[in-house]
């Protein structure tokens, strides 16, 4: 079992995530693994990484494994980059935290 800690960090606006994306993959899946040189929790999604298709994928994605409507989830950097933070409003980092460690185990 991957530890997440290191990815998630608590703000006063939310919970930020760390993600590495790798867009046109076979099948969605988060989380899908950790990177732990870069700190961030992998994310694959079957959407082309074209018109921000794989941006809206990626919210949708987030915020199903989450139980939270997709309007919480914003990404904070990285929108051109395989390399995002989110910002997921009105959560904590350990339900955070508890939700991916569920998910992973799907």
């Amino acid at each position: 079992m991957n530890s997440f800690a290191e990815a998630v960090t608590e703000t006063d606006s939310g919970v930020r995530i760390a993600l590495d994306v790798s867009a046109g993959a076979k099948k969605n899946a988060f989380p899908a693994g950790y990177n732990e040189w870069r700190k961030s929790i992998r994310c694959q999604i079957a959407a082309p990484a074209v018109g921000g298709k794989a941006n809206r994928a990626i919210i949708a994605l987030v915020a199903e494994t989450l139980s939270v409507p997709r309007t919480s989830v914003t990404i904070a950097s990285g929108a051109a980059s395989s390399t995002k933070t989110l910002l997921i409003a009105g959560l904590q980092r350990p339900t955070v935290l508890a939700a991916l460690e569920s998910a992973e185990k799907q």
